[in-house]
């Protein structure tokens, strides 16, 4: 090929490659989605506070393929400048995917989260989602393109230890249906990723606090294998769940709410057919709460 056909060819190349922005990309399911973006023709500015895994990453593709942008989503000004970015980047100012990805886990009692903490994860999981979509939307729309969330199991059932974390999961959920519903005259999908098991490094490692009324035996053993409930269930791995989310996206199909990891369909359908009260009676056997219950009365009495 000559010069100018090289030159021809990368501009042709650039310009037909749709193009996502994808937060929290630096590990699990964001690194897994943008590498399956990528590899379905995707370019994909991967977004996270970390840039190292996906600078490694880029490294498998043609250049410009992968862009690892550092990005916390907390900070206004940071999205701002995203905007700026694409803004004189992309082609047209089309943007045919905004992958919000970005989450914060909370794995601990109600009475023992502190106001920290609930801050830090509906930055994370809700404003930061949230601001990322008004500041964007602009470039979604001229592309007619997708708006996708990861959700969770945890905000449509009950697990314990997870008010915070299911709070914030269940508020991005209500979220995203309105912004369906608002955003469909505009020819823009939006997909809420109600995620079960995926093996990533999620999970909340944060001890109890010494004044927390679980902090005895029974109490710390169910608190600790509420922590590792992902990673005890047969999770799906992180590549296979991308492999399916990236299928939604590619599909024609315009549903709010797709249901992936393990076993997500059994808790949609679960939530559905089954009484509050059984659901509640059998997430208590399976945590073993009856013990912690037994020893919280007699402290009562």
């Amino acid at each position: 090929m000559t010069d100018q056909e090289v030159v021809k060819h990368n501009m042709t190349e650039q310009t037909t490659r749709k193009i996502a922005v994808v937060t929290g990309a630096s590990s699990g399911i964001g690194y897994a989605i943008t590498n399956e973006l990528a590899r379905n023709g995707y370019k994909v500015y991967a977004c996270a506070r970390r840039t190292g895994p996906m600078e490694t990453l880029a490294k498998e593709f043609e250049s410009g393929v992968i862009i690892p942008y550092c990005l916390d989503v907390t900070k206004d000004s940071e999205i701002l400048e995203l905007k700026r970015t694409l803004a004189s980047e992309l082609p047209y100012r089309k943007l045919d995917l905004l992958y919000n990805n970005a989450g914060q886990s909370c794995t601990f009692p109600a009475l023992d989260v502190t106001n920290d903490m609930i801050e830090q994860c509906f930055k994370v999981n809700v404003f930061g989602h949230a601001n990322m979509c008004r500041e964007l939307a602009q470039f979604v729309i001229n592309a007619k393109g997708t708006i996708v969330f990861t959700g969770s199991i945890a905000g449509i059932g009950v697990f314990p230890f997870s008010s915070i974390y299911a709070a914030s999961k269940a508020a991005i959920h209500q979220y995203a249906r309105d912004l369906h519903l608002e955003l469909k005259p505009l020819g823009v999908r939006v997909i809420n990723a109600i995620t079960g098991g995926v093996s990533t490094d999620i999970a909340d490692k944060r001890p109890l606090p010494a004044t927390s009324i679980y902090n005895f035996k029974e109490g710390i053993e169910v608190f600790q294998n509420r922590q590792l409930m992902a990673k005890k269930n047969s999770p799906m791995s992180a590549e296979i769940y991308a492999k399916k989310l990236v299928q939604d996206i590619l599909s024609d199909n315009d549903p709010v709410d797709v249901y992936r990891g393990s076993f997500a369909t059994t808790m949609s359908w679960v939530v559905l057919l089954v009484p509050y009260w059984i659901l509640e009676f059998f997430v208590s056997k399976k945590f073993k709460l009856n013990k912690v219950y037994n020893v919280l009365k007699q402290r009562k009495e």
